[in-house]
């Protein structure tokens, strides 16, 4: 009940101490207080610090010294007054505190920030041992059945703790001004001295790429929690830290190492094999039905997009909407690891998709480095990177395409500027190698570019469109065949690409194969890149004489992944705007396979692209379709869901339906069924 379990997820430098209860018993109160002087002592001895060395060796050893102590009294006979017991509880939430405080100092993935932070935890590890000296000094020594020896280191304890022989040390103070006078030359556009750049890995302890690469990841999360909070007081620092470490790792690392371990950060760091097994009504709000962008958890343990539950409380509800189940407590916990998904299902490499909606997608694209010393550190990365990319070793290459891949991931200000250091040509070069690793990376890099407008402009004047399908062709890894998909897919969101990628004979033949052959995410980048071409009329009919309609009912009948289903449906029923389109359709005999799967599906976007295509089809088709909705009375009971539940225009399109479906049952009852079908029923 006293220990405190760091297995929650704890903010880097909070210290959530919790007091014992008044009505402990003193016996268990002093052993939980032994137990955890014992984990300070034994931590500090097996775990590295890197930053307050001294400071925490000082306060180990008062803490080594006042154990003796403890442990004398727990074996002797003295009886406790409410004095002891008020020093012991004292102790053991300062106790708590100097722990949590070790743990930060040891975090081998956090050695930049807790140096940044020296001077912060050397005034918190003062004032705790000051107020050790204070628990300590209401305990009458002469009241207690112990030796003279244990009263002497007592007493001495209680003069040093009051003392505060604790301050920030010259050596991290030396280490953080290298660290100031690095950033402020990034901020004035000065490369800073090798000297300095070594010095502060050297008294960090960083020695390799992965190590390196961890601090970012550590940085990056903590960015994220900064950026949540109301001060955002620590962003820019934050910020200026992961411009260096994105130096460091980018300039001053030779070599990344094993190129295996490099994949294993890639991508199992970001999730990838639990995104493989979600879709996106997985990340849905239960409230507005639209993927969470800033999702927080609340009291029952459901997750809801933060405005959403908002709207919600200040309607003046105090349930939890799914339950029902009254709530005592109405705070909101950002579920980081539920955000940390949908970004990375959305942004990821190999998926091509714009579900995060407007908002976010406009955030995103306004971002900015989040301090001059960052913006000036990622400028001369993508100068340095260019560099190595045009005159480089293979090796220099194959690291310098790697590195773009991971700059370009999340960041919109990193892709612009290396879009504007001019390494677009220098990666389309890439696409023809017969290195698969460096293809793949340039594949992938290529794609996380093209999420930024002008990198469309440039890839389609320097001949990247044949480059890229060739790619999707015979690339020599899938991975490279699908992120190429996706490069096709955001360069066809320009219309006057769209219209170029269309032109070109052999671009639907190549996704079709990319269909038939690829894995979840390249049958996923064929698809959506089809649809995109759709939004060109002059495409359905290529899109049809290819084949498409057959080969996307043949995948129907065998994908077993919703978000598939629900693409192939997307593309049948935008073909089936068009009358040719929708005789294509119904030419293959599909009418009663879209049935069935509007029946049986419940994943909302899959039953909204049913009725999308059955409605057109309908319309395109003529009364022999609307005869055989008429005959499947089970249609009715999704259509009328749908139509409580679905989105506006999904709603729309099933009342639209419903109606052409009862007017048909009417008037062929009555007879009346002599004027064409589009005439008599659409009211769309």
């Amino acid at each position: 009940m006293l220990n405190i379990s760091d297995d929650f997820k704890r903010r880097m430098l909070k210290t959530p101490a919790i007091r014992p209860c008044e009505s402990v018993n003193p016996a268990t109160l002093l052993s939980s207080l032994i137990n955890l002087a014992q984990t300070i002592t034994c931590k500090y001895k097996s775990s590295v610090i890197f930053s307050n060395k001294r400071n925490f060796k000082e306060v180990t050893r008062l803490i080594s010294n006042l154990l003796m102590f403890l442990v004398e009294i727990k074996d002797g006979s003295s009886r406790f007054s409410d004095e002891f017991v008020l020093s012991f509880s004292e102790l053991h939430f300062i106790f708590q505190k100097i722990e949590f405080l070790l743990q930060d100092c040891g975090n081998e993935d956090a050695k930049l920030w807790m140096l940044m932070k020296c001077e912060y935890v050397s005034d918190q590890l003062r004032m705790l041992v000051r107020a050790v000296g204070v628990a300590l000094d209401v305990i009458e020594l002469e009241k207690i059945d112990v030796s003279d020896e244990v009263k002497e280191v007592v007493g001495l304890v209680k003069r040093q703790a009051l003392g505060g022989n604790v301050g920030v040390e010259e050596d991290d103070k030396r280490c953080f001004d290298k660290v100031l006078s690095i950033l402020r030359c990034f901020e004035v556009g000065v490369v800073p001295k090798t000297s300095d750049l070594s010095c502060v890995l050297e008294y960090l302890g960083i020695e390799k790429w992965s190590q390196c690469d961890q601090e970012m990841k550590f940085l990056e999360s903590e960015i994220l929690l900064e950026s949540l909070s109301t001060e955002k007081k620590d962003l820019g620092l934050l910020s200026s830290l992961m411009g260096l470490m994105t130096y460091f790792r980018c300039v001053h690392f030779v070599s990344v190492g094993d190129m295996t371990l490099i994949k294993q950060y890639d991508e199992s760091g970001c999730d990838s094999e639990v995104i493989s097994s979600l879709n996106s009504d997985d990340f849905q709000c239960p409230i507005s039905l639209e993927v969470m962008l800033d999702p927080v958890t609340i009291a029952t343990g459901h997750t809801y997009d933060r405005s959403s539950i908002l709207k919600w409380f200040r309607a003046g509800n105090s349930t939890c909407p799914k339950t029902g189940k009254k709530l005592i407590c109405r705070d909101l916990v950002s579920n980081l690891a539920m955000k940390r998904l949908v970004r990375q299902f959305c942004l990821e490499g190999g998926v091509a998709t714009g579900e995060m909606g407007r908002q976010d997608r406009r955030k995103r694209e306004a971002s900015v480095a989040g301090s001059v010393a960052a913006e000036g550190a990622i400028r001369m990365v993508a100068v340095f990177i260019n560099g190595k990319l045009v005159k480089g070793t293979n090796e220099e290459q194959k690291k310098a395409v790697h590195e773009i891949r991971l700059l370009t991931k999340s960041s919109s200000f990193n892709r612009s500027c290396l879009v504007e250091a001019g390494v677009i040509p220098s990666l389309l070069n890439l696409l023809c190698s017969k290195d698969s690793v460096k293809q793949e990376d340039a594949s992938a890099a290529l794609l996380n570019l093209s999420k930024y407008s002008e990198t469309k402009r440039i890839l389609v004047e320097n001949g990247g469109l044949e480059l890229v399908l060739d790619v999707i062709k015979n690339g020599l890894k899938m991975e490279a065949r699908q992120h190429a998909a996706g490069t096709l897919f955001y360069i066809s969101s320009v219309e006057e690409y769209r219209i170029l990628i269309g032109e070109i004979p052999w671009t639907i033949p190549v996704l079709m194969e990319l269909l038939l052959e690829g894995t979840f995410r390249a049958k996923k980048n064929a698809l959506v890149t089809i649809l995109g071409l759709l939004m060109y009329p002059d495409n359905h009919w290529r899109v049809l004489s290819a084949g498409v309609v057959p080969l996307l009912l043949n995948l129907l009948g065998s994908l077993q992944r919703e978000d598939l289903i629900s693409d192939c449906l997307a593309v049948l029923a935008t073909l089936a705007e068009n009358h040719d389109g929708a005789m294509a359709i119904l030419s293959a005999r599909a009418l009663h396979q879209i049935v069935e799967v509007f029946g049986v599906s419940t994943t909302r976007s899959v039953k909204e692209h049913c009725v999308s295509l059955l409605l057109y089809l309908c319309i395109n088709g003529g009364a022999d379709v609307v005869r055989v909705l008429v005959k499947n009375q089970a249609l009715m009971v999704p259509l009328y869901d749908l139509l409580a539940d679905g989105s506006p225009r999904a709603g729309r399109k099933a009342s639209s339906l419903i109606r052409i479906i009862h007017e048909f049952d009417e008037k062929s009852s009555s007879g009346l069924m002599n004027l064409p079908l589009h005439h008599q029923f659409i009211h769309v």
